[in-house]
């Protein structure tokens, strides 16, 4: 998903519109985890971007969208832009001291 999310509606109240930004977003991380991963893999990671637009995106967490959501909402963002891209991972065992 590469995407620029519109904080403003002419239709939906600003609040509402927040919240149908991050149900897209969770709805698509959801469908992405149900796939199933590829030979040796465990589990689905996720490389997320998160940006005011596409040149200043940053590296992020994917636990972070929704803070960095709401960040935007207080400083007042007309959008955000936000790319998140899925790849099949392994667990790694915690070293042992």
């Amino acid at each position: 998903m590469k995407k620029e999310f519109k904080l403003t509606d002419t239709k939906l109240a600003p609040a509402r519109q927040v919240d149908a930004v991050k149900h897209e977003i969770n709805k698509y991380i959801a469908r992405e985890r149900r796939k199933t991963v590829a030979e040796g893999s465990d589990f689905w990671d996720f490389d997320c971007k998160f940006g005011k637009d596409k040149e200043s995106a940053a590296t992020i967490h994917v636990s972070e969208i929704n803070k960095l959501i709401d960040k935007e909402v207080s400083e007042e963002a007309a959008s955000f832009y936000i790319e998140i891209l899925a790849k099949s991972a392994k667990r790694m065992q915690k070293a042992k001291a």
